[in-house]
């Protein structure tokens, strides 16, 4: 499959079922930090529009891989509430826009935070002067590659992975009733997975004025796989299975593809949604009081 240049702005790819992916081209700068990455979204095989909406900027020279990054993002609307596509979309293009505007002044701990509350009263002001979109929410996961560390941030319960030797661990914590529930030890871990509200969001983009942004900072490795995607995925297929096939894959695009191809056989009935990238190389750096500085 041919690569495609780094668009700008970034783009989305709705792609039919059994689509082709997008495959972004790493910037080969070494010893900095180096990505490659695919995306893919599918309708499902019920639902006949797609609420998912993703996105990223790219970074085109050395001196922006040092000081910007970086940022992958995806947004899930709310299913059963109006304009679901249309709070997805604002949602992303609010942090996408934002973050192109950073130019590595502030410490990702607090930007990231500072641009999904943007997005969030974006979507909120969005919906409530839209008679329509009165109900207006969305899910929203973001993640920005800098040197040798990568910072996830999230509203909802759309996640990121982490796929390392073989072995996926989930970086984000979901923001539903059911979950909330179990961790205040209120259900069981089983019941957990069975109750009604395992759907049911907690927090969301666009429901209030203010909401609550969980973020965390995670050291990364060459080799490294981080998978963003939307709950019409894991829901569909574990994370054994998902660790299995990215693994096996050939490259990121067939990846792609067959986490879509396995989530529509076993489920399909919502959007299906992935981002995956993976680390080539890092630029590894020590912090003092927020600032970077190179290892040797």
């Amino acid at each position: 499959m041919n690569a495609h240049p780094i668009p700008d702005p970034p783009q989305n790819a709705e792609a039919t079922r059994l689509g082709r992916p997008e495959r972004g081209r790493d910037l080969p700068h070494n010893p900095m930090l180096n990505l490659e990455f695919a995306q893919l979204t599918d309708c499902g095989r019920v639902r006949d529009h797609n609420e998912d909406y993703f996105g990223y900027v790219a970074p085109e020279t050395p001196a922006q891989i040092r000081h910007q990054g970086w940022m992958f993002a995806l947004a899930d609307g709310v299913g059963g509430q109006d304009c679901g596509e249309v709070a997805s979309r604002a949602a992303v293009e609010t942090v996408l826009a934002g973050f192109r505007e950073h130019h590595g002044k502030e410490a990702l701990t607090s930007l990231l935070p500072r641009l999904i509350q943007a997005a969030n009263s974006h979507v909120y002001e969005t919906g409530a002067g839209t008679p329509k979109g009165s109900n207006m929410a969305t899910t929203l996961v973001v993640c920005v590659f800098r040197f040798d560390r990568v910072v996830v941030a999230h509203v909802g319960d759309s996640r990121c992975y982490l796929i390392r030797k073989g072995q996926a661990t989930v970086l984000t914590r979901d923001h539903t009733v059911a979950n909330e529930s179990k961790n205040l030890s209120m259900l069981s871990g089983w019941a957990g997975g069975e109750a009604p509200g395992r759907h049911v969001l907690s927090r969301s983009i666009g429901n209030d004025l203010v909401v609550g942004v969980d973020i965390a900072e995670h050291h990364t490795l060459p080799g490294d796989v981080f998978l963003l995607c939307s709950d019409g995925m894991y829901g569909a297929v574990p994370a054994t299975k998902i660790a299995r096939i990215v693994t096996d894959a050939p490259d990121l695009p067939a990846a792609a593809q067959s986490l879509v191809a396995i989530a529509n056989e076993r489920d399909g009935g919502d959007n299906i949604s992935v981002q995956l990238i993976r680390v080539r190389s890092v630029e590894r750096v020590g912090m003092y009081r927020g600032r970077p500085y190179q290892l040797r």
